[in-house]
């Protein structure tokens, strides 16, 4: 189950959209101050960009660097020739002051540097300038910094290290690294100055053939972002400022960029096209992307790039104007509308209001995505009234429960005939939904039955009592029983009070987000003893566990900055749990071809690690309990080595995934399915057919889900991290192995990740098979699930 925590105001209704905008200018020739600001919010704008330099400043840098060539190109003695040093800001370097208001600035730094340059020298005046700007920026109360990422991926590192170092001039220091989703920027950056990298001196310039014919990298662009916020640790001071040009890459690349840490979203007039009426609007396909990125539990901030400037106090003065005649007229409208300064702003003010309505999982866990909380321990715990009523919330789980127990009601009726009674226990009752779900099935069919609500719960049991005496549907007619349903004797006769019986039907509700994971397989053996072993029905009767690899940013960032101080855990243990989350700014590894459609999402390879069926074998049992007495093997006589009375449910699978692009897995998402109760009487329909079903299922395997329980929200995926991020080449293959184990006092997890590609041998060959990275072996035993 998922757990909720504290309860208080859990959002079922719809959140308001939360849209900041902003308005940049690549070339902005007006100073930032007080007034420009203050227009700027009059007209809708929440942000501005401030230039941390003037034209002046970069005047005098050219200058330095243009007369350091000189030099060196006219000496015979270069090597006696120190490195130029830039020297300290003067008040005509910069307009920026500290201020009060600067919290609503966005400072860019000099767009014209190239820190990653292949010229040294280049490089080393490009990282003065942006040390000497991101400092200045810090100084004046400025914590967002717009930086400008590296131009070539043979620079990546040397910006890498360079940002690394701006980081640390100050602890409130944030970069946001403008990168193009693919290819290049469609902005110019530098139209009215000379980009540094104009300078590179021609030993170090790259050769113009290979240029001219290379083309760029669908994912270059992305490989870049990976390899900076890896060399500075996925440091959350560290984000995206991410262009959306005017024609979208492919839906894997969208995904993948969707699953990064993007703060701004970089707007330039490029991406807009133009309705009928000349209005700029947002292709569909554009819409849909921002839609999702609106959806993220902290939405990136809109920049509008150069679609017009804020107007003064004097624009749009009116004189006196001859009549103008109807040509005129219409014409004098066609300038204005293109020249409103607002109309892009006007757009996205009206995207922000009209967004579609959220699924009811989105709704239900507003505020917790990607939020990780350690699974339950429901054997050693007792809940709390309000975790309980978050799984209550559900609107699918409790109707499918009523629909598998109505169904097998009636295969109970036709075989034990009309005039029995039948015996129904739900065990971990809880604060009694599903009872009250097996009396309503009871009533609808028409079958009388017997309920046992069984809870250890003391909180829960009082308060089992009082809805008993209460609730005009329990009408006093339901036992309740305060015990751990494994030490219950079972249900007694009605006429003999001390001879016990058997149930015909034992329903519980103890699935996890890995099915398994809360140990739904050895609470089931245990009260397995009260079932009737000729025609007993579990439900549910069988679930399975799902894995998948994903790339998930965030996920990993939020462990790296978990303190290690934590006295509850050691360093290492926090990437050896697997934490309960609601999945949601991450991106599936394997996946299925794509579809022609952006808005139909892909299709990950979820595959099947492992199932558990119930009731159990009553062998299997016998033996279990056998081996626990320190019995012996019957067909070889051989003495147990100790009590493993729980080895019957150890599990363990290899699964491959074979992945099409290039990505960093930083864990494996689990889900499951489960079969409530299959019929064998009764023709097959789908579950959200209302007439009567063969089998009633429900899933979380986002491959499943919609067809088997839609809007089904108790159960948030599971998540099993990776210490150190594996990267997986393109058309590579990933080797998951889980381990499913037990000592007879806990259950636990181990996996472990391996990366293969594939060689070429010979001709026409597939290739060998050759592993390129593995991860380490990441147990949860010392955080298992205490039996």
């Amino acid at each position: 189950m998922t757990s909720i925590n504290g309860g208080q105001g859990l959002p079922v209704e719809e959140p308001s959209t939360v849209l900041y905008v902003g308005q940049h200018e690549t070339q902005r020739s007006e100073q930032v101050s007080l007034d420009l600001l203050r227009r700027a919010q009059d007209l809708g704008y929440d942000l501005l960009t401030a230039p941390i330099t003037t034209p002046k400043f970069q005047s005098r840098v050219l200058e330095l660097l243009e007369s350091q060539i000189y030099r060196l190109e006219t000496s015979d003695a270069t090597s006696s020739i120190p490195l130029p040093i830039i020297s300290p800001l003067s008040p005509e370097d910069s307009d920026l002051v500290p201020e009060d208001s600067n919290t609503s600035l966005i400072a860019v730094a000099s767009p014209w540097i190239d820190i990653g340059s292949l010229d040294p020298l280049v490089a080393h005046v490009s990282q003065q300038v942006f040390i000497l700007e991101v400092a200045y920026a810090a100084f004046c109360g400025v914590s967002n910094v717009l930086v400008h990422g590296p131009t070539t991926s043979e620079g990546t590192v040397r910006f890498a290290r360079s940002a690394l170092e701006a980081l640390g001039l100050g602890p409130y220091v944030h970069l946001h690294i403008l990168m193009p989703m693919t290819g290049e920027l469609e902005q110019d950056v530098s139209a009215d100055g000379t980009h540094l990298a104009e300078m590179v001196r021609p030993q170090y310039a790259p050769d113009e053939e290979d240029e001219c014919e290379s083309e760029p990298e669908l994912y270059a662009s992305w490989e870049m972002w990976n390899t900076i916020r890896t060399i500075c640790s996925y440091t959350t001071r560290l984000s995206i400022a991410l262009e959306v040009p005017r024609g979208l890459p492919p839906q894997s690349l969208q995904c993948r960029w969707y699953s990064e840490p993007i703060r701004l979203l970089m707007l330039p007039r490029t991406s807009f096209l133009r309705n009928g009426k000349g209005y700029p609007v947002l292709s569909k396909q554009h819409q849909h992307f921002l839609t999702l990125l609106l959806r993220l539990r902290f939405p990136p901030w809109a920049l509008l790039s150069d679609v017009g400037r804020i107007p003064t106090t004097t624009d749009g003065a009116s004189g006196s104007t001859p009549d103008l005649t109807p040509a005129e007229a219409a014409a004098s409208m066609s300038r204005d509308l293109v020249d409103d300064p607002t109309q892009h702003l006007q757009y996205m003010r009206h995207l922000q209001q009209s967004q579609p309505s959220r699924p009811p999982i989105e709704r239900f866990g507003q505020g917790y995505q990607d939020y990780m909380q350690s699974p339950l321990q429901p054997l050693t715990d007792n809940l709390e009234s309000i975790t309980y009523e978050v799984f209550e919330k559900d609107p699918v789980k409790y109707e499918w429960y009523e629909r598998a127990v109505a169904l097998a009601l009636k295969d109970l009726r036709a075989l034990l005939g009309d005039e029995r009674q039948i015996i129904v226990a739900v065990a971990g009752a809880g604060r009694g939904p599903l009872v009250t779900r097996v009396l309503q099935a009871s009533r609808k069919t028409g079958i009388n039955v017997k309920c046992y609500a069984v809870e250890k719960n003391p909180n829960a049991h009082l308060l089992l009592q009082r809805r008993n005496a209460t609730d005009p549907l329990w009408a006093n007619q339901v036992t309740v029983v305060a015990s751990d349903m494994r030490s219950w004797p079972g249900p007694t006769l009605p006429n003999d009070g001390s001879a016990l019986t058997k149930t015909d039907l034992l329903v519980s509700e103890l699935l996890g987000s890995f099915a398994d994971n809360e140990l739904s397989p050895e609470c089931l053996d245990g009260v397995q003893h009260v079932l009737h072993p000729g025609h007993g029905i579990s439900i549910p009767q069988s679930y399975s566990a799902h894995l998948t690899p994903i790339a998930s940013p965030r996920l990993h960032s939020d462990l790296l900055s978990r303190a290690s101080t934590d006295i509850s855990l050691s360093v290492s243990e926090k990437w050896e749990i697997p934490y309960v989350v609601m999945l949601h700014q991450f991106d599936y590894i394997s996946t299925a071809p794509p579809t022609t459609s952006p808005e139909v999402p892909q299709t990950p390879d979820v595959q099947q690690a492992w199932s558990f069926s119930h009731p159990v074998a009553p062998e299997i049992l016998a033996h279990a309990r056998q081996r626990g007495a320190g019995g012996t093997v019957a067909d070889t006589g051989t003495p147990y080595s100790g009590p493993t009375t729980n080895d019957h449910n150890a599990r363990s699978c290899t699964l491959r995934f074979a992945c099409a692009d290039r990505g960093v897995c930083h864990g494996l998402a689990g889900y499951f399915e489960t079969v409530l109760y299959s019929s064998p009487n009764r023709p097959k329909h789908n579950n959200n057919n209302n007439s009567e079903q063969q089998t009633i299922e429900l899933s979380t395997n986002p491959v499943t889900m919609a067809e088997k329980s839609k809007d089904m929200i108790s159960w948030f995926p599971i998540f099993f991290p990776l210490k150190t991020p594996l990267h997986i080449p393109d058309g590579g293959e990933m080797e998951v192995s889980m381990w499913r184990q037990t000592d007879d006092r806990k259950v636990w997890y181990e996996w472990v990740v391996e990366v293969y590609m594939r060689v070429p041998v010979g001709e026409g060959g597939s290739g060998k098979r050759m592993r390129v990275g593995i991860s380490e072996l990441h147990s949860s035993r010392r955080n298992g699930c205490m039996m």
